[in-house]
């Protein structure tokens, strides 16, 4: 697939995903969506040796900005929820996919930025960052998770706050709540959120997956997540980089993981 509105640079097994938008503040229109579908779905695995996914915005004043609102006009009870339904579905392979994905944001994160931002498994916010979920005033809700999600990371009480009133959080604010992992002077979040993937990829890679899957299991209504857990952590005793990872631990020697 050709990409027209995001960018994709390989540094060294890191994949940084850029939302090409400048001029619309990285408005996320469907075609902007299908084609992040198409790299969690197939492009990814052509990256060799992935450590994981940067996904952040281009410019200096948005990660992303929002949906792109010219396409929900006209929108109706049918196409509305296919809307919100395709959303939901490729932020849903962001959230369960099997190599860490760091959402790097570096500027505004509004609306399905927020959401956007929060289907990631991290994320590193420049200290000019602004978060928030503003649809009421548009006589919208959130459709991308982000009603469920923000109220995952952060609680009840805050998320309502943020959802009825519109409301945005500074990035200080966002990492004193939870909705951050770090705040680091601006322009410098990929960089922050390469060194976390980086220090991720020592270690076992199958282990990385299940812990992923497992965390992710906890918020899954069909799962017994304990049950979840217990199953994934049996898979592992039968891996090579288990019985690797517990020699080198005897030897005092660093783990030669292998993904097996």
């Amino acid at each position: 697939m050709e990409y027209q509105n995001i960018l994709l640079d390989n540094q060294d097994g890191v994949l940084v995903l850029t939302i090409n938008r400048e001029k619309a503040y990285n408005a996320l229109n469907q075609a902007t969506l299908a084609e992040m579908r198409h790299v969690f779905e197939k492009g990814a695995d052509e990256v060799e040796n992935l450590k994981g996914i940067i996904i952040t915005g281009a410019g200096a004043k948005a990660f992303v900005a929002g949906a792109d609102i010219k396409e929900f006009i006209g929108i109706n009870e049918e196409n509305g929820r296919a809307l919100a339904q395709n959303g939901q579905d490729i932020f849903f392979l962001i959230e369960r996919f099997h190599k860490p994905v760091i959402a790097a944001v570096n500027g505004f994160a509004l609306g399905g930025g927020c959401e956007l931002a929060m289907a990631c498994h991290m994320r590193v916010a420049g200290e000019k960052a602004k978060f928030g979920q503003p649809e009421v005033n548009l006589g919208l809700i959130a459709g991308y998770g982000g009603t469920q999600r923000l109220t995952q990371l952060i609680g009840k009480a805050k998320s309502m706050e943020l959802h009825l009133t519109g409301d945005m959080l500074k990035a200080d604010e966002a990492l004193s709540l939870g909705l951050v992992n770090y705040v680091v002077p601006q322009g410098e979040e990929v960089a922050k959120a390469k060194e976390i993937i980086e220090k991720i990829a020592t270690k076992a890679p199958l282990a990385i997956a299940k812990a992923i899957a497992c965390i992710n299991a906890h918020y899954d209504e069909t799962v017994d997540g304990f049950a979840y857990e217990i199953a994934q952590f049996q898979a592992c005793t039968t891996t090579e980089d288990f019985k690797e990872g517990a020699t080198a631990f005897i030897e005092k020697r660093k783990a030669n993981f292998k993904g097996k």
